[in-house]
Parts: structure tokens; C-alpha cells; sequence
């Protein structure tokens, strides 16, 4: 029996089930013993089991996009959830939106759910999939795209993303380029990639005029304000203190700032900040934050459109796409000549 031309029959007479059994199995139906349900699993896997796709997989139901986010309860997930609006709203595709409370990997009762309501496909943020969750919705033809990973990007799989490294390097070369000498950086977790990557332009923008960097100025921590305000109080009431902080998202440099002046340093006369993501809220705080630009939007609208076109037995131009960042300058940053001794 081929591996590629494995049919519900074959599958059913290999594991001694009736073809209704498979079929309910790939249908993410539970009534199913878990015993069964796991002998069918492993032979569709062994089989690579895919299941045809044949018109809007929802059939005559309403057409469904599950969107999934490890976080959701901030100004960064509604962006994204914008820019896939933009896309399903006018094509009449409803979108179920999942919060993981903070794990980066939806529970097997999450995929249950997904495989019963068989969507267009799966937008997940910051999350991923292991290979068996991968390969339960592969064989049911349910398509998944994975927008700003938390890791390297899996092989084979869809991703959008943007371009972090380059965030970092112009987020800092901006600050080196007004005169600072000493710039902290607070990034987000050490374990995620875009994180790395935005200290990795951290330290690029140094090397490149040979600045001494302090190891002792890079901080890990999360993507919230908190972090932000934790790291900020602790880097300054140092001594010797940052004249300029780099903050890898708007919320952790907001944190910083009610640091800064609960220390009664003022912004940017005593310190010049920098955030990352450029959400819509910065413009508006005074002074406004000079940021980094993250296409938000157009990352989640993009990625929304390569799952449609995935769903449709279509194949998109490219799997793995990476848009550019570009620092806005605002009114938080400055040169440190304007800096009042402490």
C-alpha cells in the first residue's frame, strides 16, 4: 500500500476500525474511544494522510480562521487582529480567536476543537505546533501559517515575520549617532527569537564604531511595562547610570519612563528613550516615544492571505517572508549633551 495514495479504506482495514471510525476521527469527532482514536492518529501519520481538499472546507457552514495568540490582553494583539480583519472581513471569514495565558503551545484540546470545526486554516502568534499537532491538522487539510515565531522558524512550515535584527541596529545606531555612550537595552525573554535578535542589533550598532559594551546594561525580561519599569529602576539607580535605554517593545518602554521620572529624571533631557512596535497609542504620550516601526498590520494582513491561498490547494509566492522594520523618531530621544548631571 503507497504511502501517498493511502486511503479512509486502507487506513480502516489496517487498524480494524470501520471507515466511519476514521472518519469521525478526521473529523475531530470525540466519541471515539482515546485507544482507537490514537491507533488511527499513528497510522494516518505513518501514512502521511492528507486529506483532499475539495472546495471551502467548511462546506455550506460559515467560513472560519482561527487565530491564535500565546497573549492577547494588549495593544500588540489588537494590531495584528486588524490586519487580519482587513483581510477576512470583506471575504465574509469569521475569525475564533484563542489566548493561550502566556504558553506558546495550544493544549491537544485546543486541536480537538479545531479539527471539529475544520476552519479555512490556523494563524497562530508567537505559538507553534509539535509535529504530531502539525501533522492532525495537515491530514484533515486545515493549512497553518505562523506569524513572528518564538523559535527558529520550523522547516516546512509558512511564517511572517519582520525584520528584528535590523530594529535593534537602527534603534541603537540612533542613540550612538546623538552622542550616547552608555545604552542599556531591555529585551524580552532570552528564549525567544526576536528578542535575541533585537540585542543582537544592540551589539552590532556598538561594534561597528567599536563601542565598549556593558554587559551589565543588557537586561531580560518580558514584553510589558512592568519589565520595563523593574529594569528601568534597577539600571537608574546605578551609579552610573544609562544616558539612554532601548526598550524591545512600547510597553516595556512606557515602564521605563515612570522609572525615569519617579527617579526624577526627565525625558529627554536626563535620558533618551527608544521602544519597539510602534503601536498607534505612542504618538501621543508626552513626549512622544521615538520607536521602532514593526509592521504589525501588514504581517498579520499578509499572513492572512497566505492562509487563504493555502486553503485553497493554491500555493503563495513565498512561505517564509520577512518585512523590514524603520526607526520613527519622536520627541523621547535626544543628544546627551542636553543631560543634567545627577
Amino acid at each position: 500500500m503507497s504511502q501517498t495514495r493511502a486511503t479512509i479504506a486502507d487506513i480502516a482495514k489496517e487498524v480494524g476500525v470501520s471507515v466511519p471510525t476514521v472518519s469521525k476521527v478526521l473529523n475531530g469527532r470525540l466519541d471515539v474511544a482515546a485507544s482507537t482514536r490514537a491507533r488511527v492518529e499513528e497510522a494516518l501519520a505513518r501514512h502521511s494522510y492528507r486529506k483532499p481538499v475539495a472546495g471551502p472546507v467548511n462546506g455550506a457552514g460559515p467560513r472560519l480562521l482561527d487565530l491564535v495568540f500565546h497573549e492577547a490582553e494588549n495593544l500588540w494583539a489588537q494590531e495584528i487582529i486588524t490586519g487580519v480583519e482587513r483581510v477576512c472581513g470583506p471575504q465574509r471569514i469569521g475569525v475564533v480567536l484563542s489566548e493561550l495565558g502566556g504558553s506558546h503551545r495550544p493544549p491537544q484540546e485546543w486541536i480537538d476543537d479545531v479539527m471539529a470545526r475544520r476552519p479555512l486554516g490556523v494563524l497562530l502568534v508567537l505559538s507553534s505546533l509539535d509535529e504530531t499537532q502539525q501533522h492532525q491538522l495537515s491530514s484533515r487539510s486545515i493549512p497553518f501559517v505562523v506569524v513572528d515565531t518564538q523559535g527558529e522558524p520550523p522547516a516546512g512550515v509558512p511564517t511572517v515575520g519582520s525584520n528584528n535584527w535590523n530594529g535593534g541596529l537602527a534603534a541603537t545606531r540612533h542613540l550612538v549617532q546623538l552622542g550616547h555612550r552608555r545604552i542599556a537595552v531591555i529585551s524580552g525573554p532570552d528564549d525567544m527569537l526576536c528578542s535575541r535578535a533585537r540585542v543582537d542589533g544592540y551589539r552590532s550598532a556598538h561594534d561597528e564604531v567599536r563601542l565598549p559594551r556593558d554587559p551589565a546594561l543588557v537586561r531580560w525580561g518580558n514584553f510589558d511595562a512592568e519589565s520595563g519599569y523593574h529594569h528601568g529602576r534597577e539600571l537608574l539607580a546605578r551609579p552610573d547610570r544609562p544616558t539612554a535605554i532601548f526598550a524591545g517593545s512600547d510597553y516595556q518602554a512606557l515602564g521605563v519612563m515612570r522609572a525615569a521620572r519617579e527617579l526624577g529624571l526627565r525625558i529627554p533631557e536626563d535620558l533618551s528613550v527608544v521602544g519597539y512596535d510602534n503601536l498607534p497609542i505612542t504618538e501621543w504620550f508626552d513626549p512622544a516615544i521615538t520607536t521602532v516601526n514593526q509592521p504589525l498590520r501588514e504581517m498579520a494582513s499578509l499572513a492572512t492571505q497566505m492562509l487563504i491561498t493555502l486553503s485553497t490547494g493554491g500555493r503563495p509566492a513565498s512561505t517564509q517572508v520577512e518585512l523590514g522594520t524603520e526607526l520613527v523618531t519622536r520627541a523621547s530621544t535626544a543628544p546627551p549633551a542636553a543631560t543634567a548631571a545627577t
